[in-house]
């Protein structure tokens, strides 16, 4: 599926807002069906043992893959999560974290993906999450407020 090159920059903008300002997400690329964004590794996103707290993990994870989702779909539609599973292999520590996501299987309402995410130090990068993802494309009008 070709996808807008304007298209694909507007989303890459609209990616980081809100929660993912605040724990600092920032667009690595995107194309259809795929997208990776990166997180450095601050003191406030640790738990009480140095590692980067699961709950940023899995956010990094969902976001991530629901932007991939969102590169598919007609711009009239929104991505909800409706379920997600993650698993986590290790402690993530390092310098930053990196996640890639990409569209499984796509859908006109239905959506799976994956989602990969890694801590990086150095030129050392190790998979430290993996998490599978179903998404609904909703028109816009349909999404209660």
């Amino acid at each position: 599926m070709n996808v807008d090159k304007n298209r694909l920059e507007f989303l890459k903008r609209d990616a980081v807002q809100g929660f993912t300002k605040e724990i600092g997400l920032t667009p690595l690329s995107m194309k259809p069906g795929e997208f990776s964004t990166s997180i450095k590794i601050k003191k406030h996103l640790r738990q009480q043992d140095g590692f980067v707290h699961a709950g940023v993990i899995a956010a990094m994870a969902d976001h991530t893959a629901g932007y991939a989702c969102y590169s598919l779909v007609p711009e009239s539609h929104r991505i909800l999560s409706v379920e997600f599973k993650i698993s986590y292999f290790r402690p993530a520590s390092g310098e930053y974290l990196e996640c890639r996501a990409w569209v499984s299987k796509p859908g006109k309402q239905i959506l799976f993906t994956e989602a990969e995410v890694y801590s990086v130090k150095g030129k050392t990068k190790t998979l430290i999450a993996k998490a599978m993802h179903t998404m609904a494309s909703v028109p816009k009008e349909k999404i209660a407020k």
